[in-house]
């Protein structure tokens, strides 16, 4: 439901390609750029605004809700379970495994019905940074909340705070994510090509490029920035951890692992401010007549429905990202299960496995945006590259 571009060109129609979308607003290469905010000096973006956008990302590591928490859950599964392995969850008993990934599924049963809500939001009008705010604050009250969830009589409440907590975390980062295409087209250097486009200086395909260039590189820096940045919040947990002396006792580190979710919560509410205040509040699409943003949203689902079978690249696109993102959100969630069984939940050694993660992952990204720019390689070239070494992992 989230479009990863709020955008601003009218909807395509789909019945005809050519009318009512990008190519109305340009055709055959004429007129100027489908978003009007380039033309705006109050919507250009500054250096400040990416920072903060950078800074963000740096909190929404995924480090709070995504890595440690689904641990402390695990955790306290574990220690609950005892002996016997298994615990009343759903109605019946079920293994370790299989709660943790029933939670998974429930957790992304409830995110197809928030996007369906109030996906549509990301795409119209200006209340997107406003629902980021209100998701960032529930994200920021799980993240706290597990401090007082370190005991295994509590795995139900950490079952309930897991599945909430992949829920705003995944929101969160949606909402963000669909701000960065504003911020591309309406950075100095973009416009200048937008305006030289406007001119007739440069074509329609020069101007495409500039701008998925320009979409890659906030993307990639983004990514990279924030590793960067996880590595020096994972540097300092260590430290937390030895200060909590998480090996001494299996109390100790019950809490070292909440207080590290609680830390990492902190660290992402202050790089959060930044964004919340600079970030220049863009329009958004606006609405179809006679609708509102949630019958937008519904409205959405049904034209992609009746019109994707026309689409043959979209609809094989979409059938491989949905195959794609499900294999690998389970294969992590599976892979972080056995891991945490095998270094029995030590959250020391659980830190520096993820710091010499987080430290390769910095490499691949900036390896993969080097590789980009000095071969002047497409989106969807990187794209397929990728998706062959998530397979071949």
């Amino acid at each position: 439901m989230c479009s990863n571009d709020p955008g601003f060109a009218p909807m395509a129609d789909l019945e005809n390609p050519k009318r009512g979308g990008i190519e109305a607003e340009v055709s055959s290469e004429e007129d100027r750029p489908v978003a009007p905010d380039q033309f705006d000096p109050a919507y250009e973006t500054t250096r400040k605004e990416i920072w903060a956008y950078y800074a963000y990302y740096i909190g929404d590591n995924g480090l709070t809700l995504f890595n440690f928490a689904p641990t402390a859950f695990q955790n306290l599964l574990y220690q609950a379970a005892g002996d016997g392995g298994v615990l009343y969850f759903a109605g019946r008993d079920r293994t370790i495994n299989s709660i943790v990934l029933l939670s998974n599924g429930i957790s992304f049963a409830i995110q197809v019905v928030i996007f369906l809500i109030i996906g549509s939001y990301a795409d119209f009008g200006r209340s997107r940074p406003n629902i980021l705010i209100v998701l960032s604050i529930v994200a920021f009250g799980i993240g706290f909340g597990w401090l007082g969830v370190h005991t295994a009589n509590k795995w139900e409440v950490a079952a309930g705070m897991y599945i909430v907590g992949l829920v705003a975390y995944q929101t969160t980062l949606t909402f963000w994510t669909a701000a960065f295409p504003g911020l591309a087209r309406n950075t100095i250097e973009l416009r200048t090509k937008a305006e030289e486009f406007t001119d007739g200086k440069i074509s329609r395909e020069d101007y495409d490029y500039a701008d998925m260039m320009q979409r890659s590189r906030l993307s990639n820096v983004a990514f990279y920035i924030q590793s960067c940045g996880e590595i020096v919040i994972l540097a300092i947990i260590v430290g937390i951890m030895w200060a909590v002396d998480v090996r001494a006792s299996e109390a100790n580190n019950n809490w070292g692992l909440s207080v590290l979710i609680a830390f990492a919560t902190g660290a992402w509410l202050l790089l959060a401010i930044p964004w919340f205040v600079m970030e220049k509040r863009r329009p958004g699409q606006p609405l179809p007549p006679n609708m509102n943003v949630v019958s937008a949203g519904f409205w959405q689902l049904y034209r992609a429905i009746t019109q994707i079978w026309r689409l043959k690249q979209s609809l094989l696109y979409l059938i491989g990202y949905f195959l794609l993102g499900d294999s690998l959100n389970t294969t992590v969630t599976v892979i972080a299960t056995l891991q945490n069984t095998i270094v029995e939940y030590d959250t020391l050694t659980l830190t520096y496995v993820l710091l010499v993660g987080i430290a390769a992952q910095a490499v691949g990204i900036y390896s993969y945006w080097w590789i980009q720019q000095r071969f002047r390689l497409g989106t969807k070239t990187m794209f397929i590259a990728v998706m062959i070494g998530i397979v071949l992992l």
